[in-house]
């Protein structure tokens, strides 16, 4: 179960954005997570619960925002959102595509109470 190292790896991002004395503040941890980067997201919500209780962070959360796969036709020249086992522009058939998006996993923000730090 790879979720419980990114789970502990979400946590060292927290660590390393948050000042200690902060930490207890953290509230929310915003995720940008793709279709096709292979994490089951109820598995890592629980792994990071299970890894934050009785710590400074147990009264944080982790919220999910999915990132379809989407595809550009290098035949049709359109940019389209396709099935992450079915990479085939949706528009023309063509199996000549460039993967936009729908890998991504990345910490996209921290919120702390009523203050928000954006991560780039």
């Amino acid at each position: 179960m790879h979720e419980l190292s990114i789970a502990q790896n979400i946590v060292e991002i927290i660590r390393k954005q948050v000042p200690e004395k902060e930490l207890p503040d953290v509230s929310l941890v915003r995720l940008q997570i793709g279709d096709l980067a292979g994490i089951v997201c109820d598995s890592l919500e629980f792994c990071y619960g299970v890894i934050t209780t009785n710590t400074v962070l147990q009264n944080s959360k982790l919220e999910i925002d999915r990132i379809p796969a989407r595809v550009f036709c290098r035949t049709c020249q359109t940019v389209s959102s396709t099935e992450p086992s079915f990479l085939v522009c949706p528009a023309c058939g063509s199996g000549n595509v460039k993967l936009e998006s729908g890998t991504e996993l990345q910490v996209s923000e921290i919120e702390l109470n009523t203050l928000s730090a954006e991560i780039l």
